[in-house]
């Protein structure tokens, strides 16, 4: 049986793994057990999946992330290059602390920035935007741009990914928003 999804001859895929339609899986890759990808992913190069992770349609994980067990992805999620992703947040290396991994969910449309890191037991919410570098401790909010360490909101962006001023208003789309209680939502009209 031919399989629909690439992956390049030195990617590791596991047979209990499963692999949407059309998702590319790059060099030295290593997809783990019981690990889903869903369709039109892209998967980078040194990209480490599972095991029991999953990830939904349309996502790219760029070079060299780790996506340990606990975590998800929704759909429409950007992980960028070498951002990193806990499962623990008291590890030793000499006790067994396995059973005391913590989930982390990534909202659809959530974009991470290059080399920021994402402390386990968080959520970051739809079309939030973490920047590069941040340190992420705590949830993040549908639409806000964190940065720092400890990341902190410091704006709204819209679906499209555009920093919005004080009137809510994408440049890209037209699309207005507004805030109410602390939260971004797109205006009904």
């Amino acid at each position: 049986m031919s399989k629909n999804y690439f992956s390049h001859d030195t990617a590791i895929v596991s047979k209990d793994s499963s692999i949407g339609k059309n998702t590319k899986i790059w060099h030295f890759s290593h997809i783990f057990g019981y690990s889903s990808i869903g369709k039109d992913c892209i998967i980078g190069q040194n990209v480490m999946v599972g095991p029991n992770v999953n990830i939904g349609n349309n996502c790219k994980v760029q070079n060299n992330v780790s996506l340990y067990k606990g975590v998800t992805l929704e759909d429409y999620v950007f992980c960028g290059p070498s951002c990193v992703f806990t499962n623990i947040k008291t590890p030793r290396a000499f006790i067994d602390r396995s059973q005391e991994f913590d989930s982390t969910i990534v909202k659809k449309g959530a974009s991470i920035g290059a080399n920021s890191t994402i402390i386990c037991g968080v959520e970051l919410g739809e079309y939030c935007m973490v920047a590069a570098g941040a340190l992420v401790t705590k949830n993040v909010k549908p639409y806000s741009l964190v940065i720092g360490a400890p990341a902190m909101h410091i704006a709204w962006v819209s679906e499209a990914g555009e920093r919005m001023d004080k009137n809510l208003i994408c440049k890209r789309t037209g699309k207005v928003y507004e805030e109410k209680n602390g939260n971004l939502y797109e205006k009904s009209i």
